[in-house]
């Protein structure tokens, strides 16, 4: 089954085109010319409601395009973070240490030898 693509208007939309065919009516204009009028101005109602619709999902996928770019880098950003942050001892109080705990064990050494 082929799906049609045209849809059939609500009948909001049937009603205001018909009110705006009624008001823009001439004299000598018949019924039927009015119907067709009306019909017309329904038509243009529904293509500018079907292009609304279309321009609201192209800025919703865009807007989620955004986010999910936008979380990407936040992550990414994250992820630098994590990367950059290393702890690395510096080996100088280490070997500071040392020395003093070799130089008082060489004092004591020597106050108790004697």
């Amino acid at each position: 089954m082929s799906r049609n693509s045209y849809q059939e208007s609500s009948p909001q939309t049937q009603e205001e085109a018909l009110k705006i065919a009624k008001s823009i009516q001439r004299p000598a204009q018949t019924k039927e010319q009015t119907k067709l009028i009306a019909q017309g101005i329904q038509q243009g109602i529904d293509l500018y409601k079907r292009q609304q619709k279309e321009k609201a999902r192209e800025l919703s996928k865009q807007r989620k395009k955004l986010a999910k770019q936008k979380a990407s880098e936040i992550e990414q950003d994250n992820r630098e973070v994590v990367e950059i942050i290393v702890y690395h001892q510096h080996w100088l109080p280490w070997a500071l240490l040392l020395l003093t705990w070799l130089g008082i064990g060489i004092y004591s050494f020597k106050l108790y030898s004697l």
